[in-house]
């Protein structure tokens, strides 16, 4: 009884330092070990003075960033306004879609634009009926930025939108009343307050871009070279060494994007939501006058423009499918069938893809959940520690999976030598911690806010009769919180089936292949029939996921 009571009594700082000894293993060793790797300084120092590296890498992929978060921007404000401002049917739904970027795997978008602006993809197919084309669309650097807007323009609109949201109606009436027009009262009441999450969402979009791996491989594949996809190429020539010092320094420049991010943040969680939001305009009646009109008429040309643009890749992938030279056939499914009956073993098999990436999502849930739930308890600590582990808790955000697979493989999988013994884990192993590495965080970030809103005088009245606690924090405060546990692990399950960046490296050679990189390898051996059909069963996946993230809701359906 007296060890049972005991364990209970410090069961949260024991779990506190089971967290942070995993965390330590899973994500600062790996990251340590590539920061070892890269050298000495004068071997960073080497790579900064190259001339290669400063202009065709660097160069190129801060310049692919930028645009492609110009694009983002210039493509997700409209959204937001149009959210925020109008009243129409499905307006919730549209909403919802703009969690996409947290949960559809990157490299569905890239499959969707080879499917749909590809050689033989639909546009084409489409174009031929009338006697035109075909046009190569593909493989330059519009079409990166394009499917860049497509991945983050959801996200600028839903950080703007909850921005708009919260703006007072009565500042712009005051405004108003004291004699500015419609177009003085958006600069001078609106833009300031929009500004800080315009800015946010684009700095976001920059750090994701900047970071960006499967759709630069597959739409720009080793011509177009960012820094992810020039060490991915020399992690596949074995050479560690220069993979190390870009890897450290893309972390270095993340890490300092990622401190203005949180800074940015931490202001934005200052504003609260309107008492007397600005009033909603219904889209489809009302009108009065030649510019209403005109206004309608455009969010109809930007509804129709952003549909083609959203929609059409993801239905590409589905048609492509099941569609030949001939019209209707399902040859492709029945070539993953017998891929997987009667395929070498080397050969990738979809069968095995599809029960790895079930297995790795549940392995993560496992690892990702009660890692985030303890973090979010700590975290919940007033004063410097709890900014601490808040900070400790977004690390992976500022680092690449790229980064986390190139440490695990050089540490984990290679082995440690302790006392004499080479320490090994396989690669599955590692797979699943680097997925609950990028996982965790979402855990965290659904069940932190739920927790903050609970009456602290619960668990106060709990403590007074004697539960310790861990026992209010089971009893209570976690079944007040199930739908953000519930979300968060929803979130953990979609990034663990999505996860391309750090899988890649870690399955190479191996037979622990997830979805993703069964498609980016169909994909990549041109054969664009089977890759849309494993496309399209991650897609259902994926899909299953976001609707159990979207009936729970959480943070970010909040945010």
């Amino acid at each position: 009884m007296g060890v049972r009571r005991w364990l209970e009594r410090h069961a949260l700082s024991l779990l506190g330092v089971a967290t942070t000894a995993v965390l330590a293993v899973l994500f600062y060793f790996p990251v340590a070990i590539v920061f070892a790797d890269a050298g000495s300084p004068d071997a960073v120092l080497d790579v900064l003075t190259d001339q290669f590296y400063i202009n065709e890498i660097f160069r190129f992929t801060a310049w692919q960033a930028f645009l492609s978060t110009i694009a983002s921007v210039v493509i997700g404000l409209p959204g937001a306004y149009v959210l925020s401002r109008y009243e129409f049917p499905g307006r919730r739904t549209i909403r919802s879609l703009t969690i996409i970027p947290f949960v559809m795997p990157s490299i569905l978008v890239a499959i969707g634009f080879v499917a749909m602006f590809g050689q033989n993809g639909v546009l084409n197919d489409a174009l031929g009926i009338v006697g035109l084309g075909p046009y190569s669309l593909l493989y330059n650097l519009p079409a990166i930025i394009v499917a860049h807007a497509f991945y983050n323009a959801p996200l600028v609109a839903r950080i703007t939108n909850a921005a708009w949201e919260s703006v007072d109606a009565r500042e712009v009436e005051t405004a108003r009343s004291l004699g500015a027009g419609r177009f003085r009262a958006f600069r001078d009441v609106l833009v300031p307050q929009l500004l800080p999450a315009i800015m946010t969402g684009a700095l976001l979009t920059f750090i994701f871009t900047f970071m960006s791996f499967p759709i630069v491989l597959a739409l720009g594949g080793f011509e177009f070279q960012t820094v992810e996809v020039w060490i991915y190429a020399l992690v596949r020539d074995l050479d560690y060494s220069e993979a190390a010092v870009l890897a450290v320094l893309e972390t270095t420049l993340s890490l300092v994007l990622t401190y203005a991010y949180l800074r940015y943040e931490a202001r934005q969680t200052a504003a609260t939501r309107a008492s007397r939001p600005l009033a909603r305009k219904r889209l489809f009646s009302g009108v009065r006058g030649l510019s209403e009109s005109l206004e309608r008429a455009g969010i109809l040309a930007y509804f129709l423009a952003v549909g083609i643009l959203f929609a059409g890749p993801l239905v590409s992938t589905v048609l492509e499918s099941v569609t030949g030279p001939n019209g209707f056939t399902l040859r492709y499914y029945e070539f993953l069938i017998t891929r997987q009956v009667s395929g070498a073993s080397f050969q990738t098999k979809p069968g095995v893809a599809v029960q790895n990436s079930l297995l790795f999502g549940v392995g993560t849930l496992l690892i990702a959940l009660p890692m985030g739930v303890v973090i979010a308890v700590l975290s919940r600590a007033r004063g410097s520690g709890g900014r601490l582990v808040e900070a400790i808790a977004m690390a992976p955000f500022a680092v690449s999976g790229v980064m986390v697979g190139l440490g695990m493989l050089r540490g984990l999988v290679f082995g440690v030598p302790i006392a004499g013994t080479r320490i090994q884990v396989g690669g599955a192993v590692a797979i699943v911690a680097a997925h609950a590495v990028a996982a965790y965080p979402f855990v965290t970030r659904n069940v932190a806010p739920m927790l903050a809103g609970i009456d602290p005088r619960m668990v106060e009245s709990a403590r007074a009769l004697g539960a310790s606690r861990f026992r209010s924090l089971m009893d209570i405060e976690l079944p007040l919180v199930a739908a953000g546990l519930a979300a968060g692990a929803a979130f953990a399950f979609a990034i663990s089936i999505g996860e391309f960046d750090s899988t890649v490296i870690l399955a190479t050679g191996s037979s622990s292949y997830t979805m993703p990189v069964a498609v980016e390898r169909y994909l990549g051996n041109r054969t664009l029939g089977p890759a849309t059909a494993m496309g399209t069963v991650l897609l259902a996946v994926t899909a299953v996921s976001f609707v159990v993230i979207d009936r729970l809701g959480g943070r970010w359906e909040n945010g």
